[in-house]
């Protein structure tokens, strides 16, 4: 494929045993960083890698202002659908975080998950986090990045616990009350999410009141 200075795409490396990630950044005049965006992707790739992921392609693109709808331009979008039957890959990753509404609409667009960086670094940290309160937080931090982005995809809205939902309009138990046993799937898994957030929350501050009492007590015996 023919590549320009502004606008090219890297078709680069070979599938191996792990998730296909293809990533992609967007180079715009709204940025303001010391990095190149070459070397930000670089540094991208390298965090795909330690996140378990086989690179197989990358995309620059350059725009005045990432597309509000699905921060590439829309050729650019539908190019990646096209490279993804090429390529296989599973896995889009963005090199900057990609509003909800921008991760919904490029997921309608491409037979493939979409993620970006902060997710991306989340899921690093959650592989990595070892102690207890580290691994709360990190939880913690994936589940408010994930709230706002949760859609209907897969999330069964037709299938109700006692209830029918039709063209968007919820009858028996829909809308009004959706609290009850006719809430949809997603609707369920907003209220788990939000509970889970806090218990979460709790859960931090408990173990850093254990810290301090243990402080406190070693501080104490210490005394003679």
């Amino acid at each position: 494929m023919q590549t320009t200075k502004q606008d090219r795409t890297i078709e680069t490396g070979a599938h191996g045993k792990h998730e296909h990630a293809y990533l992609v950044a967007v180079e715009s005049d709204e940025q303001e960083s010391l990095w190149s965006v070459e070397d930000s992707l670089s540094e991208l790739k390298a965090l795909a890698s330690t996140a378990g992921a086989d690179v197989v392609g990358t995309m620059i693109q350059r725009l005045r202002h990432p597309d509000v709808a699905t921060y590439v331009g829309k050729g650019r979008a539908q190019e990646l659908g096209d490279l993804e039957k090429q390529l296989g890959f599973e896995l889009v990753i963005f090199d900057d975080e990609l509003s909800p509404s921008q991760q919904r609409n490029l997921e309608k667009m491409l037979d493939a998950r979409v993620i970006d960086r902060t997710a991306l670094i989340l899921d690093i940290f959650a592989q990595h986090a070892r102690t207890r309160e580290g691994r709360l937080q990190v939880e913690l931090a994936q589940l408010e990045y994930r709230l706002p982005r949760l859609t209907g995809r897969g999330a069964g809205f037709s299938q109700q616990a006692g209830g029918t939902r039709s063209a968007g309009v919820a009858s028996v138990g829909g809308a009004i009350g959706v609290r009850g046993p006719g809430e949809t799937k997603l609707e369920m898994d907003r209220r788990r999410i939000r509970s889970r957030i806090s218990d979460l929350r709790e859960g931090i501050e408990s173990v850093r009141e254990q810290r301090t009492l243990h402080r406190q007590q070693r501080a104490a015996q210490a005394i003679p």
